[in-house]
């Protein structure tokens, strides 16, 4: 009997040593970390919030590929640069991943609501266009995509070619035009586009540049607050000419095979729009895992063909059809104006007051 426990109590021993031994999975390894991970076991979920615009093709160029290579569940969390960022302030939303404009990023970094990333995890940021490289040093996210603020018009419907910004307030565009809102992505470019056209100085003649885009009114049908409102009014023949961003192109030229592109002599002016990583985040390697894979030459070559994005890497080549309408090459982004967004942001309020009173109230 003494030997029978004595070799039952070694059995014991060594069975319990052998599971010890085994391989198990790491609960510490980071998420997205597809080499054991794989595709087994719960996807994690990775909340990014964005425009709701070209979900479809968003999904078919980013999101699912990404998914399945790295299990994860992405979630959407939409709507306009405004309204995103507020819920960030509140803290009421768990998002991980932020895609939002220039100046929205510039408030968000200045309240401390962003984590700084680590740029080892994202080798493809040395693949961008230098603008977008680190549009607020390299603490923070980089630009995915550098698009162009400029005009469109239906050819068969504007009864002179457009050229520059001041043929917006030529009498026979009356009842044509669409123009952003002050709070949207590039509507605080409309005073230093007066300025430029009227050799007036944005900082001190705000009462004559506010004046001037009191003069729109006739010729405005509607100001917009989101880009798939250009799209219904363009091609329901709602307006002929949009000032708009270059994204939005795409889907407006389908709609209006007669539609044009057009950078007013002046210049367009450059829209940066960023991803970020969120504060507080549990998945930041993921994300910049993520951040990686939309900025791979990959994902900005299949967004630029189907007109979802331009692109910001500079290895991506793209036939003269494929770049219609799009802000390609470095001859085209070297030549976009950069708005001062320290200075738009120290007027904003001022501005969005001053825009709702005399601009606003008229349309």
């Amino acid at each position: 009997m003494k030997k029978i426990s004595l070799l039952l109590v070694l059995l014991i021993a060594l069975s319990m040593f052998m599971v010890a031994c085994s391989p198990a999975a790491d609960d510490n390894k980071p998420n997205g970390d597809n080499s054991e991970q794989g595709n087994s076991g719960k996807p994690t979920e990775l909340v990014i919030s964005t425009w709701g615009f070209n979900e479809d093709l968003l999904r078919k160029n980013i999101y699912e590929p990404f998914e399945k290579a790295n299990n994860v569940k992405i979630v959407l969390e939409v709507g306009n640069n405004a309204d995103r960022l507020n819920k960030l302030r509140l803290g009421s939303s768990n998002v991980d991943i932020i895609q939002i404009a220039e100046g929205f990023a510039i408030q968000a970094i200045s309240e401390g609501l962003f984590e700084k990333i680590d740029r080892s995890n994202i080798p493809n940021i040395e693949n961008l266009y230098d603008v977008a490289k680190a549009p607020f040093g390299e603490d923070y996210g980089p630009a995915y995509t550098v698009g162009r603020y400029g005009i469109m018009y239906d050819e068969a419907k504007v009864s002179k070619p457009i050229e520059s910004w001041a043929d917006l307030w030529d009498e026979s565009l009356a009842k044509q035009i669409t123009v952003p809102d002050i709070t949207t992505t590039a509507g605080p470019f409309m005073p230093f586009i007066v300025a430029d056209v009227e050799g007036l100085d944005v900082k001190k003649d705000t009462d004559a540049i506010f004046g001037k885009i009191k003069a729109l009114d006739n010729n405005i049908v509607k100001i917009y607050s989101k880009s798939s409102e250009v799209v219904n009014m363009f091609s329901q023949g709602e307006v002929s000419v949009v000032a708009g961003q270059d994204f939005s192109f795409g889907q407006v030229k389908e709609a209006v095979p007669t539609a044009k592109w057009v950078d007013p002599k002046e210049g367009a002016y450059a829209v940066v729009n960023t991803i970020n990583i969120v504060k507080g985040t549990k998945n930041k390697e993921l994300a910049e895992k993520f951040i990686d894979w939309i900025l791979s030459e990959e994902v900005q070559k299949a967004n630029a063909i189907d007109k979802v994005d331009s692109p910001a890497n500079k290895n991506v080549v793209l036939t003269e059809e494929e770049a219609e309408g799009l802000t390609y090459g470095a001859d085209v982004i070297d030549k976009l104006i950069l708005a001062d967004w320290d200075y738009i942001n120290s007027v904003n309020s001022e501005w969005i007051e001053r825009w709702n009173k005399e601009i606003t109230s008229g349309n």
